[in-house]
Order: C-alpha cells, then structure tokens, then sequence
C-alpha cells in the first residue's frame, strides 16, 4: 500500500506527448515539468502537481489506496478544465504499475491505461495510452521522464 512512496519530492520532467491521440498521427510534442508530490494518509495516498511551464498551465494527480480492494485509484485535473477526470484503477507487480479506466476523447468513449515504472531512487516512468476499441488495442501518446 506504500507503493507510491518512491514518487515523494520534486522532479524534474521531460515530457513527450503525441499531438493528435487516435487519428494515426505521429507527430509529437516535448516540453518540461517539474513536480511536487507528497504522501497522504501515512503512504496510503498521495498528491502532486505537476508545472508545465512553456504551456502556461498544470496539472494534479490524487492516488488513493483502496484497503478493502487492494488497488490504487489515480485521479488527474488540468489547470485548463478545472474538473477531476475519471479514476485509473490498477496497481504494482515489482517496480511496473498498471491502471485502467473509462473516459472519453473527443466526444467518443475511450479505454485510457496509465504505467509507472520505478527506476530507482531518482528515475521513474510514467505512460499513456488510448484504446478506441475496447481494449483490443493501444497507442501510445504520451510519455514523462522523471529524475531528480
């Protein structure tokens, strides 16, 4: 339930990020981040903010550890909206994390799967993915680079 204890402390994020998700583009995006997280909860849950700085906005993840599930929920908001998004549910086997959810892109329902991968004391790996279909298929469209 503490899996999430290695993200606390600032970041410093190099961000790559697909600039049309789900229209086969394959034209990307990069731009900084420096991020702050903080634990809750004693390591149960955690909170972080996210400045992007060359785009004028941020963003804010909640994670919180469901004791009776045994699962991770991770919840996003963008300085742009203003609204929490709908949760990614999942959680750690070793140092890969993988969570799931519902949401929508464009005005058509979508899959979304968040991964984390802990890299060590001052390395970590976050990615993206759409699927438009179900599940049955994914793409990538937007990865962060954290180190310290």
């Amino acid at each position: 339930m503490n899996d999430f204890d290695f993200f606390t402390g600032t970041w410093q994020v190099t961000n790559r990020k697909l600039t049309a998700p789900l229209t086969g583009s394959d034209d990307w995006e990069e731009f900084p981040g420096t991020s702050v997280a903080r634990p809750l909860f004693g390591g149960t849950g955690n909170f972080d903010e996210i400045t992007f700085p060359t785009l004028g906005r941020q963003g804010a993840t909640l994670r919180l550890y469901d004791q009776d599930s045994k699962q991770w929920s991770l919840h996003w908001a963008d300085s742009r909206t203003g609204r929490l998004e709908p949760p990614v549910v999942g959680g750690f086997d070793g140092d890969r994390g993988d969570f799931f959810g519902e949401d929508g892109y464009q005005g058509r329902p979508i899959r979304v799967q968040y991964t984390w991968y802990r890299l060590g004391p001052d390395a970590a790996r976050w990615e993206q993915r759409f699927s438009a279909d179900g599940g049955a298929s994914w793409e990538l469209n937007w990865v962060m680079e954290f180190t310290r």
